[in-house]
């Protein structure tokens, strides 16, 4: 049995400290003596990577706290050095007399991990790469004490959602005012923020001998098997087969609610019958999660029990927390952790279950050799968070009100087929922002806005001004603090959608595949794992376009 979260306090790591250890290691390389040099240089990597994810969780959850704010800032200046440390060790084991020696002890993925790791570092960046992740506190801190007026109450901007989903359009178009008119007041701060991101991350990238910032930005994901070209198809293709089908969904949607234009604010309204809601609260839903794991099958159900028990979980909205959901790790214990921000709308569920498969895959692969593995690079892991949101259909009518399992089902069919767009734009604008670093922020809103309706072409601001302008991106915290991240889930979403498709015929099979799928984390790349679990890639010419004709075909029906 795991220790109880609030007992966690891994030791707080000292320059000094962390040089002697790390100097152990090349004292054993210096010794021939590969085996015990890279299991220190392991256990050394994992000691410090749960003490930054505790950190940087403690911040999440209290962005206002200045001792978490102190302790994040510490570990930001920190991460430059240790990395630094570990880059050097990398090329050390990656240039050792004998590679036999090594590849035995260290797998040749991981060995190709480090070789991509090498060429994303250099002293000469440190100051800059500490400069960054302030930049990102900085990000996070701003959205996070936002507090605007709606029908009464003063909520955070995760609390705006049941009032962007309400089945009054009034209160619909309200909502958005007040997000766009906390954003549009802030929006001096969020240029001059991003704008300095954006230089940084370029001269980073000129310094290390790169053009640009984009191949550099692919290295840093740890991307070994794929680039921006393939990228480009795979937008490419959602801009054929997915985007005429979400314009045509929306249509449907206008004529069946009356509306005669359809506005920005309309488009959360998936269901006209209003979006299907948790059946409670996060005790209700907590509790009914239990007993929708257990049913499953495996081990699931206990993996889910620990968590529950052992306090994994910080699931409640509160003024002075960050926004959004993740899921971290302290891979010294082997447990993972999920932070999200239950508002009372269907998101709640939709976040836990994709965080949830996060969780138990980094659960599942606990025990592999190297911390290097624990994880798979992102756009894999996203596999694991997305297959589960559709693995649970069958038993999904536990946590929303009774009766509403099919709308549900339906609903959470419509809003994923509705994001790629969105998530492939996204995508773009960023490869447009870093092939261009110099451009004003005037002239990154008109590119937004410009990507946007070549994507989204039915999406009408109704003359809100910020969004109108093209200033809905800074609203997208990936772009700030995760750059080139997004396209991962467009990517995970195709692959995801295909464990569904093959679940309406083979429900176990499919749950063993995922299984399956989990336990490895990340000991290939992406492309492998993909065909390792029998799925198509992404790249391949007509995955996408059959995934999309299998969901037009439900939808249909």
């Amino acid at each position: 049995m795991c220790s109880p979260f609030d007992t966690l306090d891994f030791p707080r790591p000292t320059r000094e400290a962390l040089a002697l250890r790390f100097g152990q290691v090349s004292t054993l390389l210096d010794q021939a003596n590969v085996p015990d040099a890279a299991r220190l240089f392991d256990t050394i990597r994992r000691d410090y990577e749960s003490w930054a994810a505790l950190v940087d969780l403690r911040f999440a959850q209290d962005t206002t706290s200045p001792h978490a704010r102190a302790e994040r800032d510490y570990a930001d200046a920190l991460t430059p050095y240790v990395t630094a440390h570990e880059v050097t060790l990398k090329r050390r084991l990656l240039e050792y007399p004998d590679p036999m020696a090594v590849a035995q002890v260290v797998t040749p993925h991981t060995l190709e991990l480090w070789r991509t790791d090498i060429t994303t570092f250099d002293p000469r960046i440190t100051d800059a790469l500490e400069e960054e992740a302030r930049l990102s506190g900085e990000y996070t801190a701003l959205l996070a004490g936002a507090r605007v007026r709606i029908g009464g109450q003063e909520v955070n901007l995760s609390g705006l959602a049941p009032y962007a989903e309400s089945t009054d359009r009034a209160v619909r178009h309200e909502a958005e005012q007040v997000r766009w008119a906390f954003f549009a007041h802030n929006a001096p701060r969020l240029d001059s923020l991003f704008d300095q991101m954006v230089k940084l991350r370029h001269g980073m990238a000129r310094t290390l001998g790169y053009d640009s910032y984009i191949p550099l930005a692919y290295r840093r994901m740890r991307r070994v098997d794929y680039g921006p070209a393939d990228v480009a198809r795979f937008r490419a293709d959602v801009l054929e087969h997915v985007v005429p089908l979400v314009h045509d969904i929306l249509r449907q949607r206008c004529e069946t609610m009356g509306w005669e234009v359809l506005y920005s604010w309309d488009e959360p309204l998936i269901d006209p019958m209003g979006n299907p809601r948790p059946a409670g609260g996060d005790a209700l839903l907590m509790e009914r999660a239990q007993t929708m794991f257990d049913r499953m099958g495996g081990d699931l159900g206990r993996f889910y029990r620990q968590m529950r028990d052992g306090g994994y979980l910080d699931l409640v909205n509160r003024a002075g927390k960050a926004g959004g959901g993740f899921c971290t790790s302290f891979p010294t214990i082997g447990m993972p952790f999920i932070f999200a921000n239950f508002n009372g709308t269907q998101h709640d569920i939709n976040v836990f279950t994709h965080e949830m498969g996060h969780a138990y895959q980094n659960w599942k692969s606990r025990g592999l050799p190297a911390v290097d593995l624990l994880w798979p690079t992102m756009d894999a892991a996203e596999i694991n968070s997305m297959a589960l949101e559709f693995l649970t259909w069958p038993h999904i009518d536990l946590m929303v009100e009774a009766g509403q399992g099919a709308r549900f089902r339906q609903m959470h069919l419509i809003s994923s087929l509705s994001f790629l767009p969105y998530g492939v734009c996204v995508d773009h604008f960023q490869h447009e922002i870093y092939a261009s670093p110099d451009m004003t922020p005037a002239e990154r809103n008109a590119m937004w806005r410009r990507l946007e309706q070549r994507y989204m072409p039915w999406r009408n601001y109704g003359g809100l001004p910020h969004p109108e302008s093209g200033g809905r991106w800074q609203a997208q915290g990936h772009i700030y603090r995760s750059p080139f991240y997004y396209i991962d889930y467009a990517l995970a979403l195709c692959c995801a959608m295909q464990f569904w498709i093959r679940s309406r015929t083979d429900a176990a099979g499919a749950m063993q595949a995922y299984v399956d799928l989990c336990a490895q984390g990340g000991a290939q790349p992406f492309t492998r794992l993909i065909r390792s679990a029998g799925l198509h890639s992404p790249f391949q010419p007509g995955t996408l376009a059959d995934v999309v004709r299998t969901a037009r075909d439900i939808l249909n029906a």
